[in-house]
């Protein structure tokens, strides 16, 4: 297990890179996803769940459209994950294209650094969100208390665990070997997300029988594809015409077999910055997604 969670995550880093490297003023959000995503096959491995960018207010959950290019004024986060046999490497890391964007940038880092310090194994929850946000707030910004990092286990992206991005009291311990992602995320608003339009990123939370032949044969493939990991309405579009796809879709959220994620807004328009690493809790802990 270990070597797979470290390579999934040594593979992630890379892959971070490569993609912050495209993201340049003019170029394509969306061309920047499709060769980040064949960059990750091309090193051997899998997409833990589909490469996103998110964009100023916009926090996470989002595949731009193919409209979209890279502004100035523009503040991306770029959120990349590998999987190797079901074990995963999550990463992230925040774009910015002028000075006066890049104190935002540099808290979400730094409070992720500051967090990386202080974890092993035993460390409280609330304790580790202290840090971020303690941190967050020393830039002037404030740390987006409903979002979080996550317990990462085999095939699942967020097993339950959250670890918080400040200090909600959690006294619960982290533990030996556990595979965790921390996650801050800055904002210059009220520091809130809410869900607004649907992603396109859907999950099998529920598998049972369809009646429609269009619907099971697309279940199926997703099942064999992506186990219980996210995937995108755009991969199966390369595999499946457009009416299935949108067809079978519909039929499986509404049946409960999938769920669809919603884009997540900074409720007060702020800006939002991010910055990820994945972390097997060891002592010393081993940073998977940092690129040596």
């Amino acid at each position: 297990m270990e070597a797979e969670v470290i390579r999934a995550g040594k593979i992630a880093a890379e892959v971070l890179e490569y993609g912050a490297v495209l993201i340049k003023l003019g170029a394509n959000a969306l061309s920047v996803i499709d060769k980040t995503e064949l960059e990750i096959k091309r090193l051997n491995a899998k997409p833990a769940f589909p490469v996103q960018i998110a964009i100023n207010n916009i926090a996470a959950h989002c595949i731009p459209e193919k409209e979209i290019v890279f502004h100035e004024d523009d503040v991306v986060k770029l959120d990349v994950g590998v999987q190797v046999n079901g074990w995963i490497g999550d990463n992230a890391r925040t774009i910015v294209f002028n000075n006066e964007n890049k104190k935002i940038a540099e808290a979400a880092e730094k409070a992720l650094e500051s967090a990386l310090k202080i974890i092993k194994p035993g460390i409280e929850l609330g304790e580790i969100g202290g840090v971020i946000e303690q941190v967050i707030a020393g830039y002037g910004f404030k740390s987006v208390k409903n979002l979080s990092g996550h317990l990462l286990e085999r095939y699942e992206q967020h097993a339950g665990l959250t670890i918080p991005n400040f200090d909600n009291k959690d006294r619960t311990k982290l533990e030996d070997g556990m595979l965790v992602a921390i996650e801050p995320f800055a904002t210059n608003g009220v520091g809130l997300i809410e869900e607004r339009k649907d992603s396109g990123i859907f999950k099998v939370v529920n598998i049972k029988n369809v009646r429609d032949n269009n619907a099971r044969e697309l279940l199926r493939f997703i099942i064999n594809e992506y186990n219980a990991l996210p995937f995108s309405r755009r991969w199966l579009l390369g595999k499946f015409p457009e009416f299935k796809v949108s067809f079978g879709l519909r039929l499986l959220k509404r049946e409960g077999v999938l769920h669809e994620y919603s884009q997540l807004w900074e409720k007060g328009s702020g800006l939002v910055s991010q910055a990820e690493h994945t972390v097997l809790v060891k002592d010393p802990i081993i940073i998977t997604t940092r690129k040596i």
